[in-house]
């Protein structure tokens, strides 16, 4: 309903949310997995040696990593005639990743934690549907795992936060809870803890974002403050509400103090994941589009860039994006499709939710002849063989700035001068 006056919601949580741990320690070892092909040798940007696919779950004092990967030593060492995972190098990774968050509390710390390491050696049947195979004189890896991926980028956040094309729900959801992190870290607001959440209901009158009608915000705090004072929900909604104003574009925040909601069961002392289990992947509206695009039901963190969940998901937000920032429609969605073990994808749809000023068959047609849609050829332009994964694994995986090393590729906009040319 693109012109349809309406509200929207979406959600975002922090880093320190115990899906958020999960995610982040999954995507750090696939991080410390990649560096060390390229630190030895046996890996670029043109070729990857590195699977894997983790999930960590985590708990009271409990970090358990598990799932399949192959590597090189140190990672994985000798066991008789097996290679088998350095189960303390990859929980000392897990470590790093909790004292990074914050986390140094009596139920959730980053020295006390328990953790048992799962991880064993990648399916040889997994294997060898993936592997390079030569195709028409060039290598090709299959996809890794069946599925669909969608893409999705639009122009309506543009006049607040240019060069998003990101729903403004979702975008601001996140904003909010970067800067309550950046001010916690910063020691701005030394009561605060890691774990938070961020909830934004945007109105849209004829079809644009005009301000919030609704903003929610649960933040982890200490007991009492540094003088003794035990806190309220009202003491800590004082103590955030500026961050949260200068967070929103001028004139968003809610004019009643009631549609302003901080902490509403009343208190949150115990959190992360000693208040709640995580999970790696359960987190994966919050990681695309805060549910105003479809997702294809894959997570992302803890998967190598041949996992097309993952590669052809970023694909799909580049190519939307490029279709958007060309001009060629306010809104795309991109829906692609793969089989396990097979490189060239099962189907490729462009919808432009009636926006469009070109023949959306015209651009399906030509993506993929501009931008193939192969894992490998997906991997190589898009640089993901890279230690650049972390970083995606809180705050969303799109509508974040393109980094010198390669993180978040997937958001440059380098395409859309040759869609244009070749859509006319």
């Amino acid at each position: 309903m693109p012109n349809a006056t309406r509200l929207f919601t979406s959600e975002s949580v922090s880093e320190g949310h115990p899906d958020k741990v999960c995610d982040q320690i999954s995507d750090a070892v696939l991080d410390a997995f990649i560096e060390n092909d390229l630190k030895l040798g046996i890996a670029d940007d043109s070729k990857v040696n590195a699977r894997l696919g983790c999930e960590t779950l985590c708990t009271t004092n409990k970090i358990v990593i598990a799932g399949e990967g192959r590597g090189q030593a140190p990672l994985f060492k000798k066991h008789g005639t097996h290679a088998v995972v350095n189960r303390e190098l990859i929980a000392q990774i897990a470590r790093d990743v909790v004292r990074d968050i914050g986390y140094d509390q009596d139920g959730f710390s980053y020295y006390g934690a328990d953790i048992e390491v799962l991880l064993h050696g990648q399916s040889p049947d997994i294997a060898m549907g993936v592997d390079a195979k030569h195709k028409k004189g060039e290598e090709q890896e299959g996809a890794g795992d069946q599925g669909m991926m969608f893409g999705f980028a639009c122009t309506e956040s543009e006049i607040y936060e240019k060069g998003s094309f990101m729903p403004a729900p979702i975008y601001f959801a996140h904003k909010i809870l970067k800067v309550l992190s950046e001010r916690r870290r910063s020691q701005q607001l030394f009561d605060l803890q890691p774990d938070s959440k961020s909830q934004v209901t945007v109105q849209y009158i004829d079809g644009k974002p005009v301000g919030c009608t609704k903003v929610v915000v649960s933040t982890q705090h200490n007991a009492r403050s540094r003088n003794g004072k035990k806190y309220t929900p009202n003491m800590v909604k004082d103590m955030i509400a500026d961050t949260v104003v200068s967070a929103l574009p001028e004139g968003w925040m809610p004019k009643k103090p009631s549609d302003f909601l901080v902490n509403p069961t009343g208190n949150f002392v115990v959190g992360g994941p000693d208040g709640d289990c995580g999970l790696t992947g359960r987190k994966i509206i919050v990681d695309t589009y805060g549910g105003y695009a479809p997702h294809g039901g894959g997570a992302f963190s803890g998967k190598d860039p041949t996992k097309v969940d993952r590669s052809a998901a970023y694909a799909a937000r580049y190519l939307a994006k490029n279709v958007v920032a060309a001009g060629l429609a306010e809104r795309c969605t991109i829906q692609l499709a793969y089989a396990i073990g097979v490189a060239d994808p099962m189907s490729l749809l462009v919808d432009m939710h009636g926006t469009g000023v070109v023949d959306e068959k015209k651009v399906a047609k030509v993506l993929p002849e501009i931008f193939p849609l192969r894992p490998t050829s997906i991997r190589r332009a898009l640089k993901l063989s890279r230690p650049i994964y972390r970083r995606t694994a809180s705050y969303g995986h799109f509508g974040r700035p393109a980094e010198k090393d390669g993180g978040f590729s997937w958001e440059k906009t380098d395409l859309a001068d040759a869609l244009k040319r070749a859509s006319r």
